[in-house]
């Protein structure tokens, strides 16, 4: 299964090979790491710094992942646009590491029957797969956040702390409203001491704002907490809504269908024959609602719930799945269940389609120079 979520990443990936102004600091921000290495004199952000700052800690992890092979295909005279695809492919991996581990965490809680069926249909959904080979702060966060629900489900509250700490500090501030919400439930649980929380806690976020600190403030020129700064710009100031707004319920009406495209439909099913899923659930729709306040919306922002949410679907799908021989009903219901896939691949077939001609300046680029190739 795990090889069948790496083929639909890169199917992905391939067909969408480009990226858009939203992404274009982080891909700098690679590039400059691997072709300048110390020489930040060099560094695209000292000249086009952006309306905000942003952290070099998610590039340079993966830049530094990807080296080997890039410093190869260079070798090899290959463009950098193929090494592009590789550091791309490399936050793939690292998503799906926090994907699978995640996963493992929910099959131990959940049975490996709803775990295989997470998998399936995450695979045949869109929009998190084309996602997550995309270098955006949320999906460096991404991969934080699904080891920290890994590390929460398995009851590993030090994974938990430093991973969820890393998520909000470093990348995403507004994950405390998410991580925050789980934070208390294991308080309020007793399954983590306050005497606990403060023995791990304390130091993690004074390693991590120290690790933020001194790494941006090097490479900004400046002393600088980039996702503080991001915090109060977008947050605080409300600045993000310059770039437009969208109505309360969008994420409800629009995005998450969008998501989970047919398999939305087997949520409610799946929390009504499998309770234990609505620990996982409700502080994701929370969530969700809580970050529903601010007025500038996008899909991306809320990729983190699509995971938990499949799980509910996940459930139902095994219930109905491991009943199928018990009547006839039954079997009907199942194979209606298992064809509801095959919605989602038409869905995710014609979402890849639009997104492949989403593209024309990479195209334009692309032609420009294949033109100077022939030419010279």
């Amino acid at each position: 299964m795990e090889t069948l979520l790496f083929a639909a990443m890169v199917i992905h990936l391939m067909i969408c090979p480009y990226t858009k102004v939203e992404e274009s600091f982080n891909v700098q921000a690679m590039h400059d790491v691997l072709y300048h290495g110390v020489n930040i004199s060099q560094y695209d952000h000292l000249e086009f710094p952006g309306v905000v700052p942003r952290t070099f800690i998610g590039p340079i992890t993966i830049a530094v992942a990807s080296s080997p092979f890039i410093y190869l295909l260079d070798y090899m005279q290959f463009s950098k646009f193929t090494s592009q695809i590789i550091v791309r492919m490399t936050l793939g991996i690292f998503v799906l590491i926090g994907l699978i581990t995640f996963g493992n965490a929910v099959g131990e809680k959940l049975g490996t029957g709803v775990k295989k069926w997470l998998f399936i249909i995450m695979i045949s959904q869109f929009h998190f797969m084309f996602y997550i080979t995309r270098p955006l702060p949320n999906i460096f966060a991404l991969v934080l956040v699904l080891l920290a629900l890994g590390g929460w489900l398995r009851g590993q509250h030090i994974r938990f702390l430093w991973c969820s700490g890393a998520a909000i500090l470093i990348f995403r501030a507004e994950l405390t409203l998410y991580l925050g919400q789980i934070f208390l439930i294991e308080l309020l649980s007793k399954r983590l001491s306050f005497k606990k929380l403060l023995t791990y806690g304390v130091p993690a976020a004074v390693t991590l704002i120290g690790l933020t600190l001194c790494i941006d403030s090097y490479l900004w020129q400046r002393l600088i907490w980039p996702e503080a700064e991001v915090f109060w710009y977008n947050t605080v100031l409300n600045k993000s809504s310059q770039w437009g707004t969208l109505p309360f319920f969008w994420y409800f009406y629009s995005a998450i269908p969008r998501c989970l495209l047919l398999s939305l439909f087997l949520v409610p099913l799946g929390l009504i024959l499998t309770p234990q899923t609505r620990i996982m659930i409700y502080p994701a729709l929370i969530f969700v609602l809580l970050f529903s306040i601010l007025p500038h919306k996008e899909l991306r922002f809320i990729i983190y719930v699509v995971p938990v949410l499949n799980v509910a679907a996940a459930c139902a799908m095994s219930r109905l799945w491991n009943n199928r021989n018990k009547s006839a009903l039954r079997m009907l219901l199942a194979i209606g269940a298992v064809l509801h896939l095959v919605g989602n691949l038409v869905g995710t077939g014609v979402f890849l389609t639009v997104s492949h001609y989403n593209y024309p300046g990479g195209e334009a680029i692309m032609l420009i120079q294949k033109s100077q190739l022939s030419t010279s």
